[in-house]
């Protein structure tokens, strides 16, 4: 709450709200596998819960190789230039012929008792100080994931300490490499916010030096910022509102777009 003034208090009091109001699990940091950038387990466990048969054809083909054929795919997928991180989580990929998704989200016309089962299975977590890369020990400070694939990451700052999104954005461009899997466009993590106890901030491509980060903010007044927020952090609306699990969900399924801009540069095209 305000009166913790460190950043380890503004992460924890964050993991908190999520986990116990905002309806995440925490996230183990130990079973993130950096080669491949998931939470591989996770996404097992959600594969064989929700689509038994499904995994009970691909074991039987695959027998012990079953697990790591489908999380190969899976990684093909979500590193394809066609299909990619948000392709995957709305439509799932393809496995030795079957299909096989990562999320169900809620349709917009209603649930029946079978795609409310679904929905329900989903499983959001949030892993604080993740070692994401096993080539440094660079770690972020919070990290949200869907069935084990990591979609949005948070630095935070708390102006307490004299440190400020400003802070937060600065180390995103230049202590957070573009080329490490958990960061690269589309293909994992797809949002990323820089967070101080007042303001938040945000791009969905980080670019280095270049990256462009854009106010996440209510407004105040008429003018920029946050309103007060009596007994709690004005920045609080971005664990308590957006992510709350059934708005984050609903954000992945319908209102998250990536676009790609293409740039001339020694007259060659890039994205």
């Amino acid at each position: 709450m305000p009166g913790q003034h460190t950043e380890q208090a503004f992460e924890a009091a964050i993991e908190h709200h999520l986990t116990t109001a905002g309806g995440y699990e925490k996230g183990d940091r130990e079973a993130f596998d950096p080669e491949r950038g998931l939470f591989s387990q996770d996404v097992l466990t959600f594969i064989r819960e929700t689509q038994p048969k499904e995994w009970e054809y691909l074991a039987n083909i695959q027998k012990e190789k079953a697990e790591e054929t489908l999380l190969d795919d899976l990684c093909r997928a979500l590193n394809s230039k066609y299909e990619r991180c948000l392709s995957v989580l709305r439509h799932g990929f393809k496995c030795f012929g079957k299909l096989f998704r990562v999320a169900y989200f809620a349709p917009a016309s209603g649930m029946n008792p079978d795609t409310q089962k679904l929905y329900a299975a989903n499983r959001l977590t949030i892993t604080r100080q993740l070692r994401y890369s096993a080539k440094h020990g660079n770690t972020l400070d919070v990290t949200l994931a869907l069935n084990g694939i990591p979609v949005a990451t948070v630095e935070l700052k708390n102006p307490m300490t004299a440190q400020t999104w400003r802070h937060a954005v600065t180390q995103y461009k230049n202590d957070r490499n573009p080329s490490d899997l958990i960061f690269r466009f589309k293909k994992r993590t797809l949002v990323h916010f820089a967070v101080d106890t007042d303001e938040v901030y945000m791009t969905t491509r980080l670019s280095g030096k270049n990256t462009r980060f854009l106010p996440f903010n209510k407004g105040c007044g008429g003018g920029a910022g946050n309103p007060e927020n009596p007994g709690n952090y004005r920045s609080a609306y971005l664990w308590e509102e957006v992510l709350e699990r059934h708005s984050f969900l609903d954000i992945l399924a319908r209102f998250i777009h990536l676009q790609i801009e293409e740039k001339k540069l020694g007259g060659k095209k890039v994205k």
